[in-house]
């Protein structure tokens, strides 16, 4: 049974939905809400791979495909005159409007968007984190502490182990505000967590296991490895899964 679509952020819908080639009687191209906003977001608003998987909530690798999809339907719709509908896909619309604008994107992009600026920029990024073994937590909701590296540079510059005070779940998402941390590295989490996470602009990082520092030269590297669709149903203290890009 395949994997159901992960829905995509979209932040506008289009002004025209039907564009006519004058003449056409061929076959009419269908071009998809989200194709259209990886469009709008790489071409129109010039952000680079990461900003705009970041803003769609999709993988780099995902938003790569549904971009070269998006460029192939329009290229063969103006090149055979061919008519192009906007219509579909699995999508939903965010209310934040200026987190879709192009003066919010060209704003924030520096301070959690591309991992190709990571090497030249500041931030910070936590990790679940569970001390005795050095490894990534794998229970979000049931991390007691958070282990919080700077970077810059594309280095550690430092990182501190940070103590949850007992809040779990949802006060997590609170913690991680107070601690100044832009992305997260974490085993499983809950829709409810990523929802709190999109809101607050943290970025997260899921299904991934291993030591907590590898995982981070991984980040820096580029090379991390996590589940775009990750979902945390087991309610006990660690579960195990494997992580892909």
């Amino acid at each position: 049974m395949p994997r159901p679509v992960r829905k995509r952020t979209i932040y506008q819908k289009p002004d025209c939905t039907f564009f006519a080639a004058e003449g056409s009687q061929k076959e009419t191209v269908q071009l998809t809400l989200d194709e259209l906003e990886a469009l709008r977001l790489m071409d129109e608003v010039g952000l680079d791979q990461a900003g705009c998987a970041l803003r769609m909530h999709v993988g780099r690798s995902t938003f790569q495909n549904i971009l070269n999809g998006a460029r192939k339907k329009v290229a063969g719709a103006l090149v055979h005159g061919r008519d192009i509908e906007i219509y579909g896909g699995q999508v939903e619309v965010s209310d934040d409007a200026e987190l879709g604008c192009c003066t919010f994107a060209l704003r924030t992009l520096d301070r959690v968007g591309g991992i190709s600026q990571r090497e030249e920029k500041e931030m910070k990024l936590a990790v679940t984190y569970d001390p005795k073994s050095g490894e990534i937590f794998q229970h979000f909701g049931r991390t007691e502490y958070f282990k919080v590296y700077d970077l810059a540079d594309g280095k550690v510059q430092k990182s501190e182990v940070c103590s949850t005070q007992g809040q779990g779940h949802g006060a997590l998402v609170g913690v991680l505000q107070q601690l100044g941390a832009e992305a997260v590295i974490c085993g499983g989490i809950g829709g409810g967590a990523q929802e709190g996470l999109k809101k607050a602009g943290i970025a997260f990082y899921g299904g991934c296991s291993g030591q907590a520092d590898q995982a981070v030269a991984d980040f820096l590297a580029d090379k991390l490895q996590y589940q775009e669709d990750i979902q945390c149903d087991h309610h006990g203290d660690h579960h195990e899964g494997g992580c892909h890009h």
